[in-house]
């Protein structure tokens, strides 16, 4: 029974803290907006992988979401996120004994500029990239080219997240 009670109390602390804004489980606090928008991030690198600017968008869009109670919306949002992937780059990180690449590396850099419309303080133009490595004798392409930008974009939106909204 006092198992039973313990768990109840800390339910009602967890609900009544979540509740009243006061904190929340992805750190963002108190955010002064209703609506957000993420305009389409264009792809000016040199090296062009199709379609890689609208996965970024929408795993930008869905992070947002799936974080704060914020509404999306096509135009006139508080909170406006925009930018460009400036670099897709493959580098060979390691060589074998014969001058051949053991493993390379993927890294990709997206430029954002967000635009807090209720606190201009809050705005910022940064430069955001992570990486993946796979091996020299594979190429990145199909389900591994699939990993890599999922890994590479959750990193990336995260941290857009947490600059923009978390401050952390």
């Amino acid at each position: 029974m006092n198992k039973l009670k313990y768990i109840a109390f800390l339910t009602l602390i967890v609900l009544t803290f979540n509740g009243c804004s006061v904190y929340n489980f992805t750190g963002t606090g108190k955010i002064d907006a209703k609506t957000f928008q993420v305009n389409y991030f264009q792809n000016a690198s040199e090296l062009v992988e199709p379609g890689i600017e609208l996965k970024f968008t929408r795993a930008l869009q869905d992070l947002i979401q799936n974080q704060t109670n914020l509404s999306l919306t096509n135009s006139g949002g508080d909170l406006v996120y925009e930018g460009e992937i400036t670099d897709y780059r493959i580098s060979p990180m390691t060589a074998t004994a014969d001058q051949r690449a053991a493993q390379n590396r993927l890294t990709i850099r997206i430029n954002v500029r967000f635009t807090n419309k209720n606190k201009e303080a809050d705005d910022f133009e940064k430069s955001f990239s992570f990486f993946y490595d796979y091996g020299g004798d594979q190429q990145l392409v199909g389900a591994r080219l699939t990993e890599a930008l999922d890994t590479i974009f959750e990193r990336i939106t995260q941290d857009i997240f947490n600059e923009s909204l978390a401050k952390w």
